[in-house]
């Protein structure tokens, strides 16, 4: 079977194995598109995208346009001719010029179950729903926000321990396996195209950092589910004495109170319904360590109230 001339744009570490997987897989990586170099680390060096490291690595030309709104970003991209374009986590909108340009078009490989969970944060989302599964879907784009049809589904449960940098990684890999799968099955014309069922869509939003502070208004089974969604960016926290204190990890356990409340000596907390017990606990500067280990050093008593917005516990 002739091999494809492919773009693969992508931009995050997430896409790394899917181009990894192709070029193993034989196929011809015209060009790869990645976001431009940013500004990054304590030193704010500008540094390039994983996926831009990558291609350099091995010899692919990167463009890296801003957008693709001038004449000249568009006809650069035609240029390359490509059979087909595959997109992970590229961040830059496709015009419908791109998009209908590639003999085969632009495919795009998404870290959910589509409809469930389009857009920015489907992994995060997916976790802190209590959902039991997730997956990655290859689908056929359009000018929508991942409207357009379904060419291929495979399935990840998730469990009490994953967590969103587990099932990250889980996904690079079973994205990479799906999106070959896919282009096999495109190339011997056996995928058929399965709309979406726009009904039954809902929004994976944006992860704000904001959103680590934990609220113990809250259930113990949605705070223990922010927890993991939120590990490890941007964490999740709460704030005593001017120090913000992470809870890198943590379990429901028995017990009830007002929310906030220190209940015992294991630094149980009450929240709006039941309670956690953290496991592993991080002040600033300093390493995580597991909770029994973290309270020798750090004095939380019972009868503590941590607020549950900015500004410290009592």
């Amino acid at each position: 079977m002739a091999s494809m001339r492919l773009v693969f744009m992508g931009t995050p570490e997430i896409a790394v194995p899917s181009l990894s997987a192709l070029i193993e897989g034989g196929y011809e990586i015209a060009c790869v598109y990645s976001q431009p170099p940013r500004p990054s680390g304590r030193g704010h060096r500008v540094t390039p995208t994983p996926v831009h490291r990558f291609s350099e690595e091995r010899g692919i030309p990167v463009l890296t346009p801003d957008n693709f709104k001038s004449p000249d970003a568009v006809s650069d991209f035609a240029e390359f001719n490509a059979d087909l374009v595959v997109v992970m986590a590229y961040g830059l909108i496709l015009p419908k010029e791109v998009l209908q340009a590639p003999r085969l078009g632009c495919i795009n490989i998404h870290v959910s179950l589509l409809p469930r969970w389009r857009g920015a944060a489907p992994i995060q989302r997916a976790i802190m729903a209590g959902d039991d599964e997730t997956g990655v879907t290859i689908m056929q784009m359009d000018e929508g926000l991942d409207t357009g049809p379904i060419l291929r589904q495979d399935r990840v449960r998730i469990v009490q321990e994953t967590t969103a940098e587990s099932l990250h990684d889980e996904l690079a890999q079973v994205g990479a396996l799906s999106a070959c799968g896919a282009l096999t099955d495109l190339q011997s014309g056996s995928i058929k195209p399965v709309a979406q069922a726009a009904e039954e869509a809902t929004y994976a939003t944006k992860i704000t950092r904001n959103e680590g502070f934990l609220d113990w208004h809250q259930s113990a089974i949605d705070v223990e589910r922010r927890i993991r969604a939120l590990n490890p960016w941007p964490g999740t926290w709460f704030e005593r004495d001017g120090e913000r204190i992470r809870i890198l990890s943590a379990e429901a356990a028995e017990g009830n109170g007002n929310a906030g409340t220190i209940l015992n000596q294991s630094a149980v907390i009450a929240c709006g319904e039941g309670a956690i017990r953290p496991l592993v606990m991080q002040r600033p500067g300093k390493s995580a360590t597991d909770t029994e280990a973290f309270l020798r050093g750090y004095d939380l008593p019972v009868g503590t109230i941590l607020q549950s917005s900015q500004g410290g516990g009592k």
